[in-house]
């Protein structure tokens, strides 16, 4: 038979687990509560969608190029060798699938030279969204052994787009030039995105 100390000890235990059980439950419950409350400090979409970044171009070498992300997006930041700036501009529009700078914040009906794709005086800085117009996948040609397509800029491998040293589309499926998001210099080797 079990004794009295024996029985106190056993609904002891029993009782700690269900003390234990239901603080638990308690605190995941208040979390849960809380959660709503603590999210609505975030900034809303609108305000998240209207950020801008700033971004040091001093470390990137010509010929190099990297990515950051803005507003969810890719962004394309390419050095541009003479050589890369000359290709661009001895392409003649009358060569190229979209007449179109694709410049936001910009006339729809802007010419897509590669004067009106860059800044004046800034001509070996391409900056763009790196989304593929045709149906949004991320064009290699970021990295030194990326395939970059026959135009040295940006080959799309999900379809075959292909991109020149200045982003815009020269063969393949996408209907677009690739997008230049708004953006200034604010120092002579720093920019302001959005």
């Amino acid at each position: 038979m079990e004794s009295v100390a024996d029985q106190r000890d056993g609904g002891a235990t029993r009782r700690d687990f269900i003390y234990i059980a239901t603080g638990a439950f308690a605190a995941i419950g208040a979390a849960a509560a809380m959660w709503p409350v603590v999210d609505q400090w975030n900034p809303d979409a609108s305000t998240l969608a209207g950020a801008s970044i700033e971004v040091d171009l001093s470390p990137i070498q010509s010929g190099q190029a990297i990515t950051v992300l803005w507003r969810g997006k890719p962004l394309y930041i390419r050095h541009r060798t003479p050589e890369d700036i000359a290709k661009a501009k001895a392409t003649p529009i009358s060569d190229l699938k979209d007449p179109y700078a694709r410049v936001l914040e910009a006339p729809d009906d802007l010419p897509a030279t590669d004067e009106n794709r860059t800044k004046a005086g800034k001509e070996n800085w391409l900056i763009m969204i790196g989304i593929c117009t045709h149906l949004g996948c991320l064009p290699k040609g970021q990295s030194p052994g990326d395939p970059k397509g026959e135009y040295d800029g940006w080959f799309c491998v999900c379809h075959g787009s292909v991109y020149d040293t200045a982003g815009r589309i020269r063969k393949g499926p996408a209907p677009r030039n690739l997008d230049i998001p708004p953006y200034q210099f604010i120092g002579e080797q720093k920019i302001k995105i959005g």
